[in-house]
């Protein structure tokens, strides 16, 4: 099964197919194949015909219906819009662990020339349709985030991989930080991606098969700290670095009839109240 380009949501927009319709959320992905156009035409069209054909079959495994999606393409790859009514634990599941399996199946057959590996992007959002196609800042986001050079170096990091993986920060709050069956939360990185309009856009990138997406900086593997730095007391404004190491010698100290006694030493910073 391959997904049909401008196949439209069953019912959605209503009087046909190119009527234009109000901005509805789907779920929205972006993929692109990587080095598509320094290639030669007649592989160019052998090769778009196998990102179609691994395509349908990862949708159809996954359990996503031709008629809840909604396709254009876009030469090198292809944007889809998925009903609302999807779950996203089966887009970020069971589609990409199928996508990366047909992926690795075309790899077995398929030399240097015609090789697939693919970039893609999860986000979410309003988009409406008119006769020329889909728009709408959510779906700008999504074509961003799958165009962004850190993805793309992700990619060429990682020579064993088939596909890499981003979602919006949006998509990893509400399903990838669950860690629902199928998505290993500690398999994202996150990174900010800044625009030519210099617009961030905070997203997590993950690759099958590897336990980190590799080629990131190492800043990217650190999140935001949430904790606030606590505030001095007793009048003293000065830094930890200013102030002295103290460090607390105990005696033994009596402990209950399973731990047994314990001798204890305490590392603190700043002033140390007895």
């Amino acid at each position: 099964m391959e997904p049909i380009v401008r196949q439209h949501l069953c019912g959605e927009h209503g009087g046909g197919p190119h009527m234009s319709g109000e901005a509805k959320h789907h779920w929205i992905i972006a993929l692109d194949i990587e080095n598509f156009s320094p290639r030669r035409d007649p592989v160019q069209r052998r090769v778009r015909a196998a990102m179609y054909r691994v395509l349908g079959g990862a949708m159809e495994r996954a359990g996503i219906a031709v008629t809840d999606t909604v396709s254009e393409d876009r030469g090198d790859g292809v944007l889809m819009l998925i009903r609302s009514s999807m779950s996203p634990v089966v887009i970020a599941g069971p589609f990409v662990r199928e996508l990366d399996e047909g992926l690795g199946e075309y790899a077995q057959e398929a030399n240097e020339d015609h090789a697939v590996r693919l970039r893609m992007a999860l986000h979410q959002g309003l988009a409406a349709s008119d006769e020329h196609g889909w728009s709408g800042d959510a779906v700008n986001t999504t074509c961003r985030i799958v165009d962004a050079h850190p993805l793309r170096d992700v990619l060429a990091s990682a020579p064993s991989a088939r596909m890499a993986f981003a979602v919006s920060d949006e998509v990893h709050r509400a399903v990838i930080r669950h860690g629902h069956r199928g998505i290993d939360p500690a398999a994202y990185l996150p990174f900010d991606l800044t625009t030519k309009h210099g617009e961030t856009i905070s997203t997590w990138i993950t690759v099958p098969g590897y336990p980190a997406p590799p080629g990131l900086p190492e800043s990217a593997g650190e999140p935001p700290c949430d904790q606030e730095p606590q505030p001095a007391t007793d009048g003293q404004h000065g830094t930890a670095a200013e102030r002295p190491s103290v460090v607390q010698q105990a005696q033994t100290v009596q402990g209950d009839q399973v731990a047994g006694s314990k001798h204890v030493t305490v590392h603190n910073t700043g002033n140390v109240r007895l």
